[in-house]
């Protein structure tokens, strides 16, 4: 088995799946909105997605590690709409699917870290940061995104089969 073509194939998969679930955001619908006060807006959540599949893709694959010191200012992504959020997926997605082609297998076994402040908060192999904080992460974080638009009573399309609003 080429593992390679398959980490490809996979990433492919679940950007097209992405891509779907953005594309249901109603161009009317409240960004602001949070389903609990401790939870990250529609439009946070959303520009948290597309920063998983791009930025932290990218970084996965193209550097050692990523150090921020405290109060270094990070501006999150901020969409003002669906749109836009797709219109960074595709950008940024491209950058990625070019750095995971041109990556060499020997190094998924290559260590990435995280550091905060001095503190490594990630310390592993390239192969567990891509699977955990890129494509599991993006998993997550997408789900989260249907839940928020089915409560708001919107359609959400199915990634792993039909939705309830497909049918079967």
């Amino acid at each position: 088995m080429d593992y390679q073509k398959e980490i490809n194939a996979e990433y492919d998969r679940e950007i097209a799946k992405t891509r779907k679930l953005l594309e249901a955001i109603p161009a009317d619908v409240d960004l602001e909105y949070k389903p609990n006060p401790k939870s990250m807006s529609l439009g946070r959540l959303a520009g948290h997605i597309v920063e998983t599949a791009g930025e932290w893709g990218k970084c996965t694959l193209t550097m050692d590690k990523m150090e921020m010191k405290e109060g270094q200012k990070y501006e999150p992504f901020l969409p003002k709409s669906g749109a836009e959020a797709i219109a960074r997926l595709d950008k940024d997605t491209a950058v990625v699917k070019t750095a995971l082609a041109n990556f060499k297998t020997a190094e998924w076994d290559n260590h990435w870290k995280f550091i905060y402040n001095g503190q490594a908060f990630i310390d592993s192999p390239k192969h567990e940061v891509w699977r955990t904080w890129v494509i599991s992460h993006l998993i997550h974080h997408r789900a989260q995104l249907g839940v928020y638009l089915r409560l708001l009573g919107h359609k959400i399309p199915g990634a792993y089969g039909p939705s309830a609003d497909e049918g079967m």
